[in-house]
C-alpha cells in the first residue's frame, strides 16, 4: 500500500502516533501522503468511526476519503465502506453535527439554523437600527464591518480594543458603540436559536471546553488529522488541541508559504509554533515536487527565499525541462491586455486548451480590461473569485421558506418571508412574527391574522405552504423546494427582472436537494459549502466547452494549471497597497504571490505595466509610472527571462529594421551662417571677432 510513496512521504505516512506535523511544500503530494496516512492507520487497526479528518472544503475530505477506499481495497460491510464510517469534512460542518448530537449538553435546542454571511449582518443592521448606533452625527462602521469586527473577535480569541486598534483603527471610536451592538446581537441569536458561522467554531469549543460534554466528544476519536494546518485561525487551533489535550494521535499537513488567509484570521503562527502547542512533535518536510518544471521552481523557491521568517525547504524535481519563466514589461495596461491574449491564443493553437491556462491577479477589478479584451476576441472565461450562488436574492428567498419552517424562531427568515408578501411591510411582519411566537410556532395560527388587502391573494397560498413544510418528512427535501417554487414564483415575477433565468436557478437548487440527506442538512450545506465561481448562476449556459480561466490568487490555492500568468506585477497591486502596513502583511503578500507563481506546471508569465492612468475609461493622458514588485528582487531575477510586450520591429528577412540614428537626424538642420554641415572642423576667434580655422 505504502510503495508508491517517495521516502519522506513513507516516513510520513508510517509514523506512529505521536503528534505529526507534514510541512508538504507546494505540488509535494500533500493528498497522497494524507490519504496513505489514514490508510495505514486503518490497516494496522484504528476503527474508522474513531478517526476524524478535517479540511477547508468538503470536497477535499470525501475526495480524501474516497482514495482511502482505493487503497484499502474494501467492500461495503453491515456498517458500510471505510469513507462512511470516518467523521471527514469541514470544522465549521463537523461542529454543526457535533452540536445537533450535544447541544443540550450546553443548553441548546438541537433544531437551531445557521445563518449565512449576509442574514448575519441583516440581524447585526437590526440591533444596530434598534440602538440607534449612527445618529448622533458620528460615523459609525457599517453592518459587514461590524460582522468583519464581531468576526476577528471570535476567530482571533482576542479582545475588541486590540482587534480595533491593530486591525480596524478607523473604528477605534466606535468601541463603547460595537460593545453594545455585540451584545445585542448575541442576545437575538440567543433568543431565536441561530448560529452564524463564526459561532459553529465557538460552541464547539465551549463543548469541548464543558467538563462532561468535552469528555464526552473527545472519546469518540482516537485520531485527529487535519489538512491546510497553516489555514487554521486561533480558534481551530484551539480546538484541534482540545481534541487531543496531549497530541497522541494528532496529524496535521500545511505549508507556511501558502498561509495566505490572515483576513479570516487564519495565522501563519500555528504552523511555525506546532512545536511549542504539541511538546516533542515531530515534523517531516516534503520537498520533492511533482507539478513545476525545474526552472519554475528555481524561480518561486528564490521568492520565498526571501521571506522573513519560515520553515526551510528547498523544493526539487526531476523535471529538468522547461523554459525559464518570462517577465514581460509593458507600457501599460493596453498592452499587457494585448499582449496576454496573443499569448493566450499561441498557446491554445499549439495544443494547450484554454482550460489548461490561467490568469492570476490579486484583485478582482485588475482584470476588468481582460475581461473586455477576451469578450471582443470571442474568447470564453470562467471568472473565480465573486458573488456565491447563496448569496443571489432569488436563492435567498427560496432558501428563508426552508429554514423558516425548520426553526419558526429564525426572525431573519420570517422577516425575508413576510417581505415577499405584496402589502406586508416591517410593521405588519413584525405583528405577525409576534402572532407566531404566540401560537407556539404553528403556522396555522396565521390562518386567521388579517393582513392588509394587498396580501390577501397570496397570503393563504404561503400560509398553507409553511404548514405543508412544517409537517414534511425528513426526507422530503425536493418535494419541499418544487412546493416553494410554485407559490415563490408568482412572487418572484412581480419582483425582479430576468424571472426566467433566476426559476432555473431555482430549479438546479431543487435537482441539487436530490443528494440531501434531509433538511436541516440541506440548509447547512448551503451555508457551510456553497458554490463557488459566478457564472454558475442565472444567464445564459456557457455553450464553449473550452473556457479561459481566470481567478484571483487567493481563489487558485490548491489548483494547478499548465500555463498561469501572472498580471499586474507592479507595487501597489503585487504587494496590494491596502496590505503594506505592517511587515506580517507584507510577508503574507510574498506568500501570495508564491502561491500564484506555485500553480504553473511548464509555463510561467508574470506582466509589468510601466504606465497606469488615473482614468483608464475616459482615456484621460493623466498617469502615473509603477515600480516593479518588490518581490521581484535582482536575486530572484536572475531566475527570469526578461522581455518587452512590444519587441524591436523586424524585416521581412527576420533582421532588425535599420532604424534612423541620432546623427542622421543632425544631419537634416540647416547649415549655420552658410556654412554645410559636413564642415564640422573646429572654429576659434580672437578679440578681432576674426574667425580662423582649428
Amino acid at each position: 500500500m505504502l510503495v508508491e510513496l517517495n521516502p519522506e512521504q513513507l516516513a510520513a505516512a508510517s509514523h506512529g502516533d505521536g503528534p505529526l506535523l507534514i510541512v508538504a511544500g507546494a505540488g509535494t503530494g500533500k493528498t497522497a501522503t494524507l490519504v496513505h496516512r489514514v490508510a495505514h492507520l486503518i490497516s494496522r487497526g484504528a476503527d474508522p468511526r474513531r478517526i476524524l479528518l478535517l479540511t477547508f472544503t468538503r470536497r477535499a475530505a470525501a475526495e480524501m476519503l474516497r482514495r482511502v477506499d482505493e487503497l484499502l481495497g474494501t467492500q461495503a460491510s453491515s456498517e458500510g465502506r471505510v469513507h462512511e464510517r470516518i467523521w471527514g469534512g469541514t470544522f465549521h460542518a463537523t461542529a454543526a453535527r457535533l452540536l445537533r448530537i450535544h447541544a443540550r449538553d450546553i443548553g441548546m435546542e438541537p433544531d437551531f439554523t445557521i445563518l449565512d454571511r449576509s442574514d448575519s449582518e441583516d440581524l447585526l443592521h437590526v440591533a444596530r437600527t434598534a440602538l440607534g448606533l449612527g445618529r448622533d452625527g458620528a460615523r459609525f462602521p457599517q453592518k459587514s464591518t461590524c460582522l468583519d469586527i464581531y468576526s476577528r473577535c471570535v476567530n482571533a480569541r482576542l479582545p475588541l480594543p486590540e482587534v480595533l486598534r491593530s486591525a480596524f483603527p478607523w473604528c477605534e471610536t466606535a468601541e463603547d458603540g460595537l460593545k453594545e451592538l455585540f451584545a445585542r446581537y448575541t442576545d437575538a441569536k440567543e433568543e431565536q436559536q441561530v448560529l452564524d458561522y463564526d459561532d459553529l467554531l465557538l460552541f464547539w469549543r465551549g463543548l469541548l471546553a464543558d467538563p462532561v460534554a468535552g469528555k464526552r466528544v473527545r472519546e469518540r476519536f482516537d485520531h485527529v488529522l487535519v489538512d491546510e494546518y497553516q489555514d487554521t485561525n486561533v480558534l481551530q487551533a484551539e480546538i484541534v488541541s482540545l481534541l487531543r489535550p496531549g497530541g497522541d494521535g494528532v496529524t496535521c499537513v500545511g505549508d507556511d508559504a501558502q498561509a495566505i488567509y490572515s483576513f479570516r484570521a487564519a495565522t501563519v503562527r500555528n504552523i511555525l509554533d506546532f512545536e511549542q502547542r504539541f511538546p516533542g512533535a515531530e515534523v517531516l518536510t516534503l520537498t520533492r515536487n511533482y507539478r513545476s518544471t525545474a526552472p519554475i521552481l528555481a524561480a518561486t523557491n528564490a521568492v520565498i527565499a526571501e521571506a522573513d521568517e519560515r520553515r526551510d525547504k528547498v523544493l526539487w524535481t526531476e523535471r529538468s525541462d522547461g523554459a525559464r519563466p518570462l517577465l514581460v514589461t509593458c507600457r501599460d495596461e493596453d498592452e499587457q491586455t494585448g499582449w496576454l491574449c496573443e499569448r493566450i491564443l499561441d498557446h491554445r493553437e499549439q495544443g494547450t486548451s484554454l482550460t489548461r491556462q490561467a490568469v492570476l491577479f490579486r484583485a478582482q477589478h485588475h482584470s476588468l480590461a481582460l475581461e473586455i479584451e477576451l469578450s471582443r476576441r470571442n474568447i470564453p472565461f470562467r471568472k473565480y473569485g465573486g458573488l456565491r450562488f447563496v448569496e443571489m436574492a432569488h436563492v435567498k428567498d427560496l432558501v428563508a421558506f426552508l429554514r423558516l419552517a425548520e426553526n419558526p424562531r429564525d426572525a431573519m427568515a420570517g422577516l425575508r418571508v413576510l417581505g415577499l408578501v405584496p402589502g406586508i411591510g416591517p410593521v405588519t411582519a413584525a405583528a405577525l412574527g409576534e402572532a407566531l411566537a404566540a401560537g407556539g410556532g404553528d403556522f396555522a395560527s396565521w390562518a386567521a391574522v388579517k393582513v392588509p388587502e394587498p396580501a390577501r391573494g397570496a397570503w393563504p397560498a404561503v400560509v398553507a405552504l409553511l404548514c405543508s413544510l412544517a409537517s414534511a418528512g425528513p426526507g422530503e427535501v425536493p418535494a419541499q423546494i418544487h412546493a416553494v417554487r410554485t407559490v415563490y414564483q408568482p412572487l418572484l415575477e412581480r419582483r425582479y427582472d430576468n424571472a426566467p433565468a433566476r426559476l432555473r436557478d431555482l430549479e438546479q437548487i431543487e435537482a441539487l436537494a436530490a443528494r440531501a440527506g434531509d433538511r436541516a442538512q440541506f440548509l447547512a450545506d448551503l451555508v457551510l459549502d456553497p458554490p463557488a465561481y459566478t457564472q454558475e448562476l442565472a444567464g445564459p449556459p456557457l455553450l464553449d466547452e473550452d473556457y479561459l480561466i481566470l481567478s484571483t490568487m487567493h481563489s487558485a490555492k490548491g489548483l494547478e494549471f499548465d500555463v498561469v500568468y501572472v498580471m499586474h506585477a507592479a507595487d501597489g497591486n503585487i504587494p496590494s497597497d491596502m496590505a503594506t502596513g505592517s511587515s506580517a502583511e507584507i510577508e503574507e503578500e510574498r506568500r501570495l504571490f508564491y502561491v500564484a507563481c506555485t500553480r504553473a506546471r511548464d509555463q510561467l508569465y508574470v506582466t509589468h505595466p510601466l504606465r497606469y492612468y488615473t482614468q483608464p475609461w475616459a482615456k484621460a493622458d493623466t498617469h502615473g509610472y509603477a515600480q516593479r514588485s518588490r518581490f521581484l528582487s535582482a536575486a530572484v531575477l536572475t531566475h527570469f527571462a526578461q522581455t518587452q510586450a512590444a519587441p524591436e520591429p523586424r524585416g521581412a528577412d527576420g533582421q532588425p529594421v535599420e532604424r534612423t540614428g541620432s546623427t542622421a537626424i543632425r544631419a537634416g538642420i540647416p547649415a549655420r551662417c552658410g556654412n554645410k554641415l559636413k564642415d564640422r572642423t573646429p572654429r576659434r576667434h580672437d578679440r578681432s571677432g576674426e574667425a580662423h580655422g582649428g
